[in-house]
């Protein structure tokens, strides 16, 4: 009994075995007969290196990749869309061809392409100390100073110091545009502002008649903020009033009128019966 039971297990162990075995063999060729499915790409075009602003793009600065994931918004698929274009904001390698990092066409490179239309680009010469000792790096906003004596103070007052500009972008600093390749800020000798029309004329002026003084400020922070200004008296605690009365001048000196001339002084003079008289002139007083 015991041997007809384990004959009957063996037999549909290898019934089952069988059956196993057939469903694979024809799973397995409907996967092999099935299309693959196509992963989605997209032909883009990529930086083939570091590109950093006022850069001119050629044609072996582009790349073409398959690019599988999301396109970004506002990119560039057409090397002709590409090529002759200067760069306003750093571009890394590997990185897409956005529009707004790319200047117009026909804008050219270097610093003119990174300036807005309407607005105009002033440089300013500085040493080490007005110019924060070299920190000033294109993107920082400043505020500009100015001292000296004005065409109508007194001498009393002294010089005058007060901010005449306020959050100003920062388009370069010093003969390059971008960090040295240690990474340090150059030493800023001309810092070129990006100002309107209007601003230029007071940096103008400002640069050729007084004495001119860069604040850092927190980009962050555009609030402008009417200043006084501040004198050298002012600062030593001095307080000097306004002379708001004309001076009094002097009456006008009239001259003196002339004494009444005297009248001669007539004499009678008797010498016997004879009568005479002499005349003798006074003299004036």
């Amino acid at each position: 009994m015991n041997r007809r039971l384990l004959a009957v297990f063996v037999f549909a162990l290898a019934v089952a075995g069988l059956a196993s075995f057939a469903v694979y063999r024809v799973l397995l060729t409907e996967v092999k007969t099935a299309p693959s499915a196509a992963v989605p790409s997209n032909k883009l075009i990529v930086a083939a290196r570091d590109l950093q602003v006022g850069a001119l793009i050629h044609d072996s600065d582009l790349i073409d990749v398959n690019w599988s994931g999301a396109i970004p918004e506002h990119a560039l698929r057409v090397r002709q869309d590409v090529q002759g274009r200067g760069v306003v904001a750093p571009i890394y390698a590997g990185e897409p061809i956005l529009e707004k990092r790319l200047a117009p066409k026909g804008a050219g490179a270097g610093l003119a392409a990174t300036i807005p239309v309407g607005m105009r680009a002033v440089a300013l010469r500085v040493n080490e100390v007005v110019g924060l000792a070299g920190f000033v790096l294109p993107g920082m906003r400043v505020d500009v100073l100015i001292s000296g004596q004005p065409p109508a103070g007194s001498a009393q007052t002294g010089m005058l110091c007060r901010t005449v500009l306020q959050d100003i972008e920062v388009l370069s600093a010093g003969q390059k545009i971008e960090k040295n390749v240690e990474g340090k800020p150059e030493s800023a000798q001309v810092v070129n502002l990006l100002v309107s029309p209007d601003q230029a004329e007071v940096l103008s002026l400002a640069s050729d008649q007084t004495r001119v003084q860069l604040v850092l400020r927190n980009p962050l922070d555009t609030q402008e903020k009417p200043t006084p200004g501040i004198s050298l008296a002012g600062l030593f605690g001095q307080s000097v009033k306004a002379q708001t009365n004309p001076p009094v001048l002097p009456a006008p000196v009239r001259a003196a009128a002339a004494p009444p001339k005297s009248e001669p002084l007539t004499i009678e003079v008797f010498n016997g019966n004879k009568r005479s008289e002499q005349r003798i002139d006074t003299p004036e007083k």
